[in-house]
């Protein structure tokens, strides 16, 4: 029999084993969060505004001006990041032909993006996805000649994921991290919709999408000068789900709890605990009203994907010729853009980057029991990977934008949560690893058969 001075021992050893282990990916985390930096962001923004319009169907010839010379230069900077960190980066150009469709392709063009890999040390063929657009325009949308800077909208996303590269890629990760400049947004999404295409033709397992469209105003449209908050717009439910599985959200909820929601609820877990004096503001929504990004090709395929952005759009610096009219300045120039505000977006996406990265798969087939009983089963089908040290139980308030309790159960896939009655919350479960990753949550989507 132990001795109480044994069991004092024993259980402080185990709380110092878990609090090694959680520290690992925090301690990544920590350093991360502060690592982007503002000036290089800036000075990238500054060489994309200089190739004068960065149109999709501008000049692909000159090394000075137009989307041809823009889309080298983001190779090269990509394949200047490899370089430092010993060739991390497969860099290349991912792009097809788009025909005239009368609107917005007035002639057949050929949409080129420009991709950077950081691939995974085990799981090569899993991606998480950072994205900004190299394209820009002006009030007509297919005036390909004009000056079109496009300072924020969008070389603020397209200068974050080029530092976001330069932030991680520092570190090596389980799982395989692209960072990628979609061209043809402006367009009609058509960078967003090649890549897509590709990556189901090449059973990509895509984990998540950060797609980052305008993350440098903060002077609205509204008056409203905000530098501490920015959103989060996703999509309720997988494009994927099935007739049967909306069915079933009638009895059993998960209405806005599909995959995109669970990587929003991340993002925002992730800006509370590690950045200052910022906010996530989750957004249900797909985009904007009436309006689209370039999330949406990759939730059209059935990819989980997300919209970050500032928080107050000022439409006088969007789409618009350069001009003064009564006394307004019109157009997308440096002027209008916050450095300092879109480094600590760009830290946001390193830091989910890194977390879902890190982490090992997420458990698949949960299901869920309950019903007329004073507590809740979940279960669920157990992943095959030795870095796993268990799983977590998420559970909230069926009200509740974000995930608010949890329990770590070990290395089981089949628990109960005692006195936790399922009517009065929605729950989830995560794969842990032992640096203290955890995968997505997954919202059970079944109930768990009689009898098993």
């Amino acid at each position: 029999m132990k001795s109480s001075y044994q069991v004092v021992l024993v259980l402080f050893f185990m709380i110092s084993t878990v609090s090694f282990s959680q520290s690992k990916i925090d301690k990544i985390l920590t350093e991360i969060s502060t690592a982007t930096s503002a000036q290089r962001i800036e000075n990238d923004i500054k060489k994309l505004v200089s190739f004068g319009t960065r149109h999709t169907l501008s000049d692909t010839v000159s090394n000075n001006r137009g989307i041809g010379a823009a889309r080298r230069w983001i190779k090269s900077a990509f394949e200047e990041v490899s370089t430092a960190c010993n060739n991390c980066l497969e860099v290349s150009y991912l792009g097809d032909i788009v025909k005239a469709d009368g609107r917005r392709i007035i002639t057949d063009t050929k949409v080129v993006n420009v991709l950077a890999i950081q691939r995974g040390t085990k799981y090569p063929n899993h991606y998480v996805i950072m994205s900004g657009d190299i394209d820009s325009r002006v009030s007509d949308a297919n005036n390909f000649t004009s000056d079109s800077p496009g300072a924020n909208d969008n070389a603020t996303g397209m200068a974050g994921t080029i530092e976001a590269s330069r932030v991680l890629s520092k570190y090596k990760f389980p799982v395989s991290i692209i960072y990628v400049g979609l061209s043809g947004e402006e367009q009609g999404l058509f960078g967003g919709k090649i890549m897509a295409n590709y990556a189901k033709e090449h059973n990509w397992n895509i984990i998540g999408v950060l797609n980052n469209d305008m993350i440098g105003n903060i002077e609205g449209i509204d008056g409203v000068i905000d530098n501490s908050t920015f959103r989060v717009f996703s999509e309720a439910i997988s494009m994927e789900t099935t007739d049967r599985e909306k069915a079933s959200m009638r009895f059993y909820g998960g209405e806005v709890d599909g995959p995109s929601r669970q990587l929003a609820r991340r993002v925002d877990q992730l800006t509370d605990a590690y950045m200052t004096n910022l906010d996530a503001i989750m957004i249900y929504r797909l985009d904007r009203f009436g309006r689209g990004g370039h999330h949406r090709p990759f939730n059209d395929a059935g990819f989980t994907g997300v919209r970050i952005m500032e928080t107050h759009e000022n439409y006088n610096r969007q789409h618009q010729d350069i001009r003064v009219e009564n006394g307004i300045k019109y157009g997308d120039v440096m002027e209008g853009v916050n450095f300092d505000y879109a480094a600590k977006l760009t830290a946001v996406n390193c830091l989910t980057l890194a977390s879902i990265a890190a982490a090992p798969p997420a458990p698949e087939n949960v299901m869920i029991a309950g019903a007329v009983q004073p507590s809740t089963r979940l279960k669920w089908d157990p992943i095959e990977d030795d870095a796993i040290i268990g799983y977590k139980i998420y559970w909230r308030d069926t009200t509740s934008p974000q995930w608010q309790y949890s329990r770590f159960v070990g290395n089981t896939a089949d628990y109960t949560l005692k006195n936790i009655v399922i009517d009065n919350y929605l729950f989830g479960v995560a794969s842990v690893s032992e640096s203290g990753a955890e995968s997505l949550i997954q919202f059970p989507r079944k109930q768990i058969p009689s009898g098993m």
